[in-house]
């Protein structure tokens, strides 16, 4: 359903029949995501990794304190396909970063854990990481903070899903330009 003008019409987006704030809350939230990648990536570099290996290693350790962690659920923690972490986690394993051995209970299923090198390196960029965390997170305050993870993860959800939806209706426009080529 279009709205003339309109770039959302769910009715929460809209204010007074306006979506001027959707449009500053996206163009806010853009280079918002562009600097926390350069941050990631910032953190990785400093350690010899790159971003995406950075997060990988943060999040083998940090889910790791709580129970085990195989490919799978490290892939579905950061919304990664498993066939990019399964080559992104051998890469951290040759570095000698990681373990990865096979499940005792089921053989297809690959845990991870940290090595004592893996877990050094980490603990070496903390104070790095908590003072640009610091910054990064300045005047939020603790109800701010703990409303915006709960949007954050509907926020991602729905991404998933405008994602796929984009897909579709952009796989339909290329079929309907195809027969119209092959019709003419």
């Amino acid at each position: 359903m279009a709205t003339k003008g309109l770039t959302v019409t769910h009715p929460s987006c809209l204010i007074d029949g306006s979506d001027a704030e959707f449009r500053h809350l996206v163009n806010g939230l853009l280079p918002f995501a562009a600097r926390l990648l350069s941050i990631r990536d910032g953190f990785g570099s400093m350690v010899g990794l790159t971003g995406v290996q950075y997060s990988l290693t943060r999040s083998i350790a940090h889910l790791s304190a709580r129970d085990e962690v195989t490919v799978n659920q490290l892939a579905e923690h950061l919304h990664l396909s498993g066939a990019f972490v399964t080559v992104e986690t051998n890469k951290l394993k040759k570095l000698g970063l990681i373990d990865k051995k096979a499940h005792p209970d089921d053989r297809r299923k690959m845990r991870l854990t940290m090595t004592a090198a893996g877990n050094r390196l980490l603990n070496e960029l903390l104070p790095t990481q908590q003072r640009i965390n610091d910054v990064l997170f300045e005047g939020v305050t603790r109800s701010e903070f703990k409303m915006l993870c709960s949007v954050v993860d509907r926020l991602v959800a729905n991404g998933d899903q405008a994602a796929l939806d984009l897909d579709h209706l952009q796989a339909r426009q290329q079929r309907a330009a195809a027969a119209r080529g092959t019709a003419g």
